[in-house]
């Protein structure tokens, strides 16, 4: 198979890639179809991050939120937070109770920021019903606007999809599609048009997830990886790992379901988490490709497999009618769906400053507008970097790190709305504190993370965030 217009910078060795994570990849929308449909443009030369240390700011910021994490959940137990029905079309106003992984300003609703002194203004036409933005080397959130809030997430999904099963198979093997593998695919699905009877790569699946949000991709590599039902469990337990709390699995491709939610903030780690890894990054920032046809037999019997060019659905990566190709776009994962509505996540950079934005759900309905809105929170982030006090950080996975987490306290409820944390029981696990294990609210947790701190400081430890910087990313040049 031959790929076409894939950046140079997808070619970059993970070097100084953390020890602690292994290597995978992210997804698109446009059309309003579900399971998620849009469109792709590609990038340039590469480059490399540098490892950034936390600051002494860092450190004195880490010990003070946390202290007051432990202080506050020490006095009082946190109420439940309503998780929207995702039966139906999510609630018009954001809850009054979020999680406050990454710090707790990222908890309330409305809108996050520090204006310090030259920095520029949000735009005033945001109409998003929930978003971030964020650096994505230090993992401060420069802004966000109800970042916790738990929504219908499309095909953004699909980020934590690659991100779990991506290093599982090596992209030169081979599967053979059967009718089972395609048997649970939604009705009105984006597809790359998979065939039964068809033999792919695993390098043609990922394509097919990446550029085109291929529902029929996806069924077919959670087929290989033990069924839909093992990888939903696979995923689920890496939202976990990834603290991304709000996140409740349904279906591995993002397509609509029952109770199935996720927020800005959690895509946002998705998307940093799988930026970590080469192939990932590769795909997500690929523009176009060949993708294998059918087989078909020729009168004198000689069979012949043709092939197709697929298109990436990103827009800001390829452009459209209305909107230009964003300038530093580096990839990452757009959705659309009926509840949804539209979500993206990018990457892009800048002057040397590679941020993160997620989009949620414009109520304004113009075309392309979850990139429109996207873009403008790019141009803000990248002229107010350096002048603006963050409101909250990115939290690194639970491995990294084995002491206080800045800010994180896990909301009560869990994505379902049931009060359980996280998923449909303890996910709700403290990340302020390791070692809390167990106790889901209130005053368990409090004494578990009073105890946990109590028994640092007794051997003299202050145990800090450490910052998880992106170790190699393409990055656009002018």
């Amino acid at each position: 198979m031959t790929q076409l217009h894939t950046p140079k910078a997808s070619r970059n060795q993970d070097t100084g890639r953390l020890s602690f994570m292994g290597s995978v990849s992210p997804p698109p929308s446009g059309t309003v179809c579900r399971g998620g449909v849009g469109s792709g443009t590609s990038l340039t030369k590469p480059c490399t991050f540098s490892t950034v240390p936390a600051t002494k700011k860092t450190v004195k910021r880490s010990l003070l939120v946390t202290s007051a994490t432990v202080l506050s959940l020490s006095l009082t137990a946190v109420p439940a937070a309503a998780a929207p029905s995702p039966g139906a079309s999510p609630s018009a106003t954001p809850p009054a109770n979020m999680s406050t992984v990454g710090g707790e300003r990222l908890g309330r609703p409305g809108t996050q920021v520090n204006l310090g002194t030259g920095a520029p203004v949000l735009p005033k036409d945001l109409t998003a019903r929930s978003w971030i933005v964020a650096d994505a080397e230090s993992g401060d959130v420069l802004a966000a606007h109800n970042a916790h809030w738990r929504l219908p997430p499309a095909s953004t999904l699909k980020m934590l999809f690659a991100d779990t099963v991506l290093p599982k198979f090596p992209k030169t093997a081979k599967h053979k599609v059967v009718p089972s593998d395609l048997a649970g695919v939604g009705s009105g699905s984006s597809m790359v048009g998979i065939k039964e009877d068809e033999t792919y790569t695993v390098h043609d699946l990922w394509l097919g997830v990446f550029l085109r949000s291929g529902n029929d991709a996806v069924h077919v590599l959670a087929s290989m990886n033990d069924g839909v039902d093992q990888t939903v469990k696979d995923m689920q337990a890496h939202a976990e790992e990834l603290q991304a709390l709000d996140t409740r699995v349904v279906s591995p491709d993002g397509y609509d379901a029952k109770r199935q939610v996720s927020s800005a903030y959690d895509l946002t780690l998705f998307a940093r988490s799988g930026l970590q890894k080469k192939d990932f990054r590769e795909y997500c920032s690929t523009v176009r490709a060949k993708f294998p046809g059918e087989t078909k037999k020729s009168k004198k019997g000689k069979t012949t497999r043709g092939s197709f060019e697929i298109q990436n659905t990103n827009r800001l990566l390829t452009g459209d009618s209305d909107i230009s190709t964003y300038q530093g776009i580096a990839g990452v994962k757009n959705g659309n769906t009926t509840n949804a509505g539209a979500t993206f996540t990018g990457v892009a950079e800048r002057d040397g400053k590679v941020l993160l934005v997620t989009v949620m759900n414009p109520e304004k309905g113009g075309h392309n507008e979850v990139y429109k809105e996207t873009a403008r929170l790019f141009d803000w982030g990248f002229h107010a970097s350096g002048k603006v006090e963050p409101v909250g950080e990115l939290v690194p996975p639970k491995g990294v790190d084995t002491g206080a987490q800045p800010g994180a306290k896990a909301s009560n409820s869990g994505a379902d709305g049931s009060g359980k944390g996280g998923t449909d029981e303890a996910s709700a696990k403290p990340v302020a504190a390791s070692g809390a294990q167990g106790g889901s609210s209130g005053v368990g947790i409090a004494l578990a993370i009073t105890g946990g701190l109590l028994a640092l400081l007794a051997a003299g430890i202050f145990v800090v965030n450490r910052r998880w910087p992106l170790p190699d990313l393409m990055r656009r040049r002018r």
